[in-house]
């Protein structure tokens, strides 16, 4: 019991929040995996349910009062950025949520601690525990506090949903000029395969990205040559010599 209290304490401190009803946060905490089979063991979908609700009002809401210049479809476009589930992941990263998930055995062995949309769900239901706990108000200030960057980013545009098509589009603004993904290697066992592609033009790699899916790895490199063309060209929207030339 001492060492469950502990491990709450540690994550609240990361949140930088208490709970007062640890069997919420708790709950939030636990993975269905978790629970399959064990009689009477709460597991988060519900919490993940309202968390997201509770998180889209609260964003609404900030948008709404803050950005007073910008068209319901201009506000619309920016709180889907915030929300999506790879804005979820970068706070999820940011609490290393990952390490304090309860699930099973299976699920962490085939890379769940790392999955993108089990961090992202866990950080919905988080913000639902805070919410039950706390009231509205706090939640709040606990969602703007936590999300004030990934705010920041949509609103200057720097949010990709698909870095491949971003890469694509910026790449071709010279004409049509062919991107080609190659799997470099594949290792681990098939349960926790892990990928290494690299993202090409003609002969001159532009990137490299590491993932446990194909997809993944993919979205990995293009995000990677991306940072790189934005560093070396200054701006990622700028015309783009692919040829060095």
């Amino acid at each position: 019991m001492e060492k469950k209290i502990n491990f709450l304490e540690e994550l609240e401190k990361a949140l930088n929040i208490s709970i007062n009803d640890k069997e919420l946060i708790n709950t939030a905490l636990t993975h269905s995996s978790y629970a399959n089979g064990k009689k009477g063991v709460k597991f988060n979908e519900r919490m993940e349910f309202l968390g997201d609700s509770v998180l889209q009002l609260c964003i609404s809401e900030y948008l709404f009062l803050i950005y007073k210049n910008k068209s319901e479809g201009e506000l619309t476009k920016k709180r889907a950025l915030i929300v999506c589930e790879n804005s979820l992941h970068e706070v999820a990263k940011k609490w290393n949520i990952g390490k304090y998930i309860k699930m099973s055995k299976g699920e962490e062995i085939t890379g769940g601690r790392e999955r993108i949309s089990i961090l992202a769900n866990c950080v919905e239901a988080i913000i639902a525990a805070i919410y039950i706990d706390s009231g509205y108000e706090k939640t709040k200030r606990f969602i703007i506090d936590n999300f004030k960057d990934i705010i920041e980013k949509a609103i200057k545009n720097e949010i990709v949903l698909d870095y491949k098509t971003n890469l694509q589009e910026i790449v071709q603004q010279n004409g049509d000029i062919h991107i080609q993904y190659i799997l470099i290697k594949y290792e681990g066992p098939p349960h926790r395969r892990k990928f290494y592609t690299k993202v090409c033009v003609d002969n001159n790699i532009l990137g490299s990205g590491v993932g446990y899916t194909k997809k993944e790895s993919e979205q990995n490199a293009a995000h990677n040559a991306l940072k790189k063309l934005k560093i070396e060209h200054g701006c990622d929207k700028k015309e783009i010599d692919i040829d060095g030339k």
